[in-house]
């Protein structure tokens, strides 16, 4: 008991170091007067038992119309409808969950939307679980292509020092993952997505998890460095605003995340915090 108790603060923690670090880089980058403007918040708001809470992160400014980097431990007992549902509550319904959740809605066309979060869950089973992925605005252009290349390559580099083989099956989950299957397309170019990790080597998995983090915010700042200045048209803004509509469209109807956080009385505004700001069909 010891031993979980002090892991869950050490995951927590790292969470909220890397939200720190995310928004510090995201900041520098903005080179505005805007900041991320933070509000916390509780799953209990009597405050009669402590179920936990998180703390959202909001910037909006000329670089990056959105963006979000949320983080929440949250605990408690899982409602009737999802006991048996999640790994380890077959017989008992307590949960212990904490995570990041990062999702970005540039300014300008060029710049792609981008999408990362890692969590871990404690029941009677432990997991690590997580992912990112990457959302330029024209899916079939060249450069478009360039960019989830070298996104990709540094997943695969990442997941292979970790454990062989195990890029080829990430992006795949990915890929079949964040899919719209109303629509018979891709959310966007893809790049990893895990789930159920447990190794038993708790230490392996969770620095895997942490390189996932980092690997982000140093992927994602070098493909802002290359696009933010490139010239855009009414057309480009016309083809991210339908875009961003695939992007609301899987969100809302099937996203994991914004189900579990609906279905464990999490903060609304932070379970919608991913949805872009302006968008059409």
């Amino acid at each position: 008991m010891k031993k979980i108790e002090e892991r869950k603060k050490i995951c927590s923690k790292w969470f909220k170091n890397l939200r720190n670090s995310i928004c510090q880089e995201l900041e520098h980058i903005e080179k505005s007067d805007e900041k991320f403007k933070r509000k916390s918040w509780s799953r209990n708001s009597n405050a009669k038992k402590d179920l936990g809470g998180g703390e959202m992160s909001i910037l909006r400014g000329k670089t990056f119309e959105k963006a979000g980097v949320n983080i929440s431990t949250v605990f408690g007992n899982f409602s009737d409808n999802l006991k048996g549902k999640i790994p380890g509550t077959e017989k008992s319904s307590k949960f212990w969950a904490s995570g990041i959740s990062v999702v970005i809605h540039p300014f300008s066309p060029k710049i792609p939307a981008v999408h990362m979060n890692t969590r871990h869950i404690i029941t009677e089973k432990s997991w690590f679980g997580g992912g990112m992925d990457i959302t330029p605005t024209n899916l079939n252009s060249v450069e478009s292509k360039n960019i989830a290349k070298f996104f990709h390559l540094k997943l695969e580099e990442i997941c292979e020092e970790n454990l062989k083989g195990s890029y080829k099956k990430y992006k795949k989950w990915c890929d079949d993952y964040f899919y719209l299957p109303h629509r018979q397309e891709p959310r966007g170019l893809g790049g990893i997505f895990y789930d159920y990790l447990n190794t038993e080597d708790w230490k392996a998995d969770f620095d895997f998890t942490k390189k996932v983090g980092e690997t982000f915010i140093s992927s994602y700042k070098k493909i802002v460095n290359q696009t933010i200045n490139k010239k855009w048209n009414q057309s480009d803004k016309k083809l991210q605003i339908h875009r961003r509509s695939r992007y609301t469209e899987f969100n809302l109807l099937h996203d994991r995340g914004t189900k579990f956080g609906l279905q464990t009385n999490g903060n609304i505004d932070a379970i919608l915090m991913s949805l872009p700001p302006l968008t059409g069909w």
